[in-house]
Formats: C-alpha cells, sequence, structure tokens
C-alpha cells in the first residue's frame, strides 16, 4: 500500500509539468513519496514480527524484509558518507590561497570549475583553469554564487537530500525532482550573489563555464556549472535578467502532507 501510494503521489505531483514557479512543491514531491516507504519499513521493525494488526501477514517474513532494507539503506548512507569525507579530505590537501575576500583550495584542473564541497562547513574550491578563463570581475561573481551556497549550507542539505534520491531513485519523476531542486537551489545562489555583483556580469560567467565538468564531488558538493546543461542554463539566466518576484507566502498548510509519510509511525502504538 505505501508503495502504491508513493508512486500515485509522484504522478499527481508531476502531473502539470514543471514546478520550478514555487520551491515547496518541489520539495514535497520529493520527499514525501520518498520517505513514505522508508518509514513503512521503520514502523514495521519498530511493531517486531510478534503480535496482531489488521492485516494477515505480519511475521518474520515481512520484519525481515524491512530490517534488511534499513541495514542496506543505512550501509549505502554510510559508504556515500565515506566517500565525502574522503572527497573532503583531498580537497584541504590542495594549495589555499586568497582571492578578494574569499578562502579558496586550487584544484588543478585545466577546465574551469568552482564549487562548495563539503557538509557543515564546506572549503571552495575552485579549478586553475577557472582562474585563467575569467577576468577579475567575472571571478568575483562566481565566487560570490558559491558563498551563496555556503550562506544557506546547500552542502548539507544536498547530502541529505542525494541519500534519498540514490535510495529511492526507482520511483516516478525522481531524476526530473531531483534536478530540479538542483536548479531552485542554483537561483537561490545566483540571486543572493546579485546583492553584491551584477547580474549581468554573473550571467556572462555562466555561459563562459558552460563547458565545465558536471559533478565532480557527488552529493557533497554544491557547483556552480551542475546545471548548465540544456535549457537549464537559459533558465538561470532568465532568472538573473528579469526582477526577483516577491516572496510567496509560505503556507503551513501544504507540509501538513507530511502526515502522509509519518502516517506508518502514528500507528505503531495500536499494535499489540
Amino acid at each position: 500500500m505505501s508503495l502504491t501510494v508513493a508512486c500515485g503521489m509522484r504522478l499527481f505531483w508531476c502531473r502539470d509539468g514543471s514546478m520550478l514557479q514555487d520551491w515547496q512543491p518541489t520539495l514535497l514531491g520529493f520527499l514525501v513519496p520518498a520517505l513514505l516507504p522508508i518509514m513503512t519499513e521503520i514502523a514495521i521493525v519498530c511493531m517486531g514480527p510478534r503480535g496482531h494488526m489488521v492485516m494477515y501477514w505480519e511475521g518474520w517474513l515481512s520484519y525481515g524484509l524491512s530490517a534488511g532494507i534499513l541495514v542496506i539503506a543505512l550501509v549505502w548512507m554510510l559508504k556515500l558518507a565515506i566517500d565525502g569525507y574522503r572527497a573532503l579530505q583531498s580537497v584541504r590537501n590542495c594549495e589555499r590561497s586568497q582571492i578578494g575576500h574569499y578562502t579558496c583550495r586550487i584544484l588543478e584542473l585545466e577546465l574551469p570549475y568552482s564549487a562548495q564541497v563539503g557538509f557543515w562547513n564546506p572549503e571552495l574550491v575552485v579549478s586553475r583553469g577557472l582562474l585563467q578563463a575569467l577576468d577579475e570581475p567575472h571571478l568575483q561573481a562566481v565566487l560570490a554564487h558559491e558563498a551563496g551556497h555556503r550562506h544557506y549550507r546547500d552542502t548539507f542539505w544536498t547530502f541529505w537530500l542525494g541519500c534519498l534520491r540514490r535510495l529511492t531513485a526507482w520511483l516516478p519523476e525522481s531524476d526530473r525532482l531531483w534536478h530540479d531542486l538542483l536548479l531552485l537551489r542554483e537561483i537561490r545562489a545566483d540571486r543572493w550573489a546579485t546583492q553584491t555583483v551584477d547580474p549581468i556580469v554573473l550571467a556572462e560567467a555562466l555561459i563562459q563555464v558552460a563547458q565545465a565538468p558536471q559533478s565532480l564531488f557527488s552529493t557533497v558538493a554544491a557547483e556552480f556549472s551542475l546545471t548548465l546543461m540544456g535549457d537549464r542554463i537559459t533558465t538561470r539566466i532568465q532568472a538573473l535578467l528579469t526582477p526577483a518576484p516577491p516572496q510567496t507566502a509560505h503556507h503551513p498548510v501544504q507540509w501538513l502532507w507530511f502526515l502522509v509519510a509519518l502516517f506508518p509511525l502514528l500507528i505503531v502504538p495500536f499494535h499489540y
């Protein structure tokens, strides 16, 4: 039932096309269906292999299956965390340099590249190719964008969302929602940067580094060039060159959808 509901919710959420107008529906559409099967497995493990509920198939089979899936998920998340820690350590072995107001690690890479790499307190990484490709104003615009990622702790939240995405990649529309979230994250960092740099300069920098590698550090990085593909670079440039829309009022009622994901845990006390 939880798998059916999760798939149905994904299809319901994505039926109207792009959801880039508002980050709340996009985030909820990604999170709630992904969390529902996981919460169901946790609930089954909490109830144990004995006792009575409504259905007839409680027992060691469902308990063992759920426990096994959770163990595999935890091991996978631990592996991702270890990989992220190793990536951060490799970055910290790179040369440190002061560029304007920003302390950076210099990556010996010919292609233009910049990213925040890490978890809660990431390291700013720029490639030698980026330093050679951009003049001072455009380089400062890129670094201001990366400062936006640090301000919003994007690397920390991207790690956890990335783990959830890998565990639930089989759900409908997973890739689309994930890339929409990445694009919304980049647009937010772009708008943060425009508080201190000219948006036209930042847009020009986007175009100049459009051929940069898409990913070097998996889920522990917030990368300037991650969404520079297809029509997404056009979306970012349009967002930069048009006035930011007024802040939409947050609707707390939308977050009541989380009760759907938590429902399996809410019925645990009724197990006997």
